[in-house]
């Protein structure tokens, strides 16, 4: 049994298998990304759910592992070296396990060097700008009586989809072969619905990108991700 006492985020969360990866996550657009990859990956893992409440994600134990206070987060028993491994941030995780898996990351350095400039377009632009037309829209920023941030990110998220629906043209997935670029984008896509923003953006305008959508969502790796870990 491999010892994680090390990690005081599983004082709080133990490990029932210690020797499986430990998942510290919710279901939100951030938290699925790591779970789909697990599951489309075939990698043994046990999650635990970790609310977006302060007890939760501001505790001293989840702050030991991710002194950002955001979900998810991981410790990989068998990390590089055969060394256990904390580590945060969703697009980090995501080219960890496609690295340590060999998965879903392309089969030449090119491919490589094309699905992370993906996962950053999503990390440095989709999740951003969608999470904040989501605040202003369904959220505390919906009450504001100014509307100008509202629209600000309207329009950047109508030119986020133009972008995506130009690549998709004549493809399946965005960077060629399915990948860890796409568990990054389409979980964000995905919020547009629960956000409320669909009209707004145009959503239907954007013919590729809602079938692309539909694609992924239909995976069965995707249906069970998307479950896990359980909101609690």
């Amino acid at each position: 049994m491999t010892d994680l006492s090390a990690f005081p985020i599983t004082k709080k969360w133990p490990a029932q298998d210690a020797n499986v990866l430990q998942l510290y996550s919710f279901p939100t657009p951030n938290g699925v990304k790591v779970s789909i990859a697990l599951e489309e990956m075939r990698i043994p893992y046990e999650a635990h759910t970790v609310t977006l409440s302060d007890a939760d994600v501001k505790s001293p134990e989840f702050l030991s592992l991710n002194p950002n206070n955001k979900i998810p987060a991981i410790v990989d028993p068998d990390g590089p070296d055969g060394a256990p491994l904390g580590l945060f941030e969703s697009g980090a995780i995501l080219i960890y396990l496609a690295e340590k898996s060999g998965k879903l990351i392309g089969k030449t350095a090119a491919d490589k060097a094309k699905i992370i400039q993906w996962v950053m377009f999503q990390m440095g632009g989709l999740g951003p700008m969608f999470g904040q037309l989501g605040f202003f829209s369904k959220f505390a920023g919906s009450e504001w009586e100014d509307k100008r941030p509202q629209q600000r990110y309207i329009d950047e998220g109508k030119r986020l989809l133009a972008v995506l629906d130009k690549e998709l043209d004549g493809k399946d997935w965005i960077a060629g072969d399915y990948s860890i670029a796409d568990i990054a984008i389409a979980p964000w896509l995905a919020a547009l619905d629960f956000y409320g923003t669909k009209e707004l953006v145009a959503w239907e305008d954007h013919k590729n990108v809602v079938a692309y959508l539909d694609r992924f969502l239909a995976r069965p790796a995707v249906v069970k991700g998307r479950t896990i870990p359980p909101r609690g």
